[in-house]
């Protein structure tokens, strides 16, 4: 399958309103700002998206209006993961793919289980999907890591799995990916403030959150990465590495609607359990969006 899935990728956020509708205004302005300025792809229902305290009829509308605004400007994947083999598959089965170009797939959480367990469980969302799969490994979250030995055996066996958002953190793990996965299969980096390193050996993009608030920056720094000129990527990677820090002290998508809003894009507005950044943290990050306020 063709990989389109390379650079800038962009989890985005789903803006509410006063009443915790969602704002498609606000979210069309967004997508906009994201689109205008050099990315590569775009992520819906990611966890930056909220998507856990999203109703299905809620996900059907936003992918849908998230496809009519990018209109094909740019591929569009759709977050499709959780703990249940059978009900994720089912849904992948009857997605209405039109406009959609992959699937990205969170490890199972909670249950915790084997690393057999893991491979079985995305042979089934192999078997399911017709779209190129990317799986998403963020231990943190789920506590459950995919180790390299799984990533690569998936690489290997199931030609619709064609990349790993890798966000363990584990500089080792990703390494010995890098080395033993065949060709064509992307690592792609699911931590901001890393992705310089990462790119350097040798992942091929990021799927950003901070790309939310400053596309430019971000797709900017990852494309002098993936030229190899680390001298002026390095530049950009400290500009941004403050406030790239400060949007996740308190929590995905908390802190980056804390931008967004200081930004003027959106309201920093949220479904519980999630909540506002505190005081503090907000003060923090309007002090250092001033540098990136246009």
């Amino acid at each position: 399958m063709t990989n389109k899935f390379k650079g800038t990728g962009v989890a985005i956020v789903t803006p509410f309103k006063e009443d915790l509708k969602i704002d498609y205004n606000a979210l069309s302005k967004l997508l906009e700002h994201i689109i205008s300025n050099g990315v590569d792809f775009i992520v819906a229902l990611g966890t930056t998206s909220e998507a856990a305290t999203l109703t299905s009829e809620e996900k059907n509308e936003l992918v849908k209006f998230i496809v009519k605004e990018v209109n094909g400007k740019l591929p569009i994947v759709v977050g499709i993961g959780g703990n249940n083999t059978v009900e994720i598959a089912n849904k992948i089965k009857n997605l209405d793919i039109t406009g959609i170009d992959g699937i990205l797939s969170v490890a199972p959480y909670y249950n915790k289980p084997s690393q057999e367990g893991i491979y079985q469980h995305f042979r089934e969302i192999s078997k399911a999907s017709s779209l190129p799969i990317i799986i998403y490994n963020v231990p943190s979250r789920t506590s459950s890591n995919i180790n390299a030995e799984t990533v690569i055996r998936l690489a290997n066996d199931f030609k619709n799995i064609v990349a790993i958002k890798e966000a363990s953190g584990d500089f080792s793990q990703v390494m010995e990916i890098i080395i033993h996965k065949p060709k064509g299969f992307e690592v792609i980096s699911g931590e901001d403030a890393l992705t310089m390193p990462l790119i350097a050996v040798g992942m091929s993009g990021v799927i950003s959150v901070i790309a939310n608030a400053l596309p430019n920056e971000m797709s900017t720094m990852v494309n002098l990465c993936l030229n190899n000129e680390f001298i002026k990527a390095r530049s950009l990677h400290y500009k941004i590495l403050d406030i790239t820090n400060s949007i996740f002290e308190e929590g995905n998508p908390s802190g980056i609607k804390e931008l967004l809003w200081h930004l003027d894009i959106l309201d920093n507005k949220f479904r519980l359990p999630l909540v506002p950044v505190s005081n503090a943290l907000s003060v923090n990050i309007k002090k250092l969006s001033v540098k990136f306020d246009n």
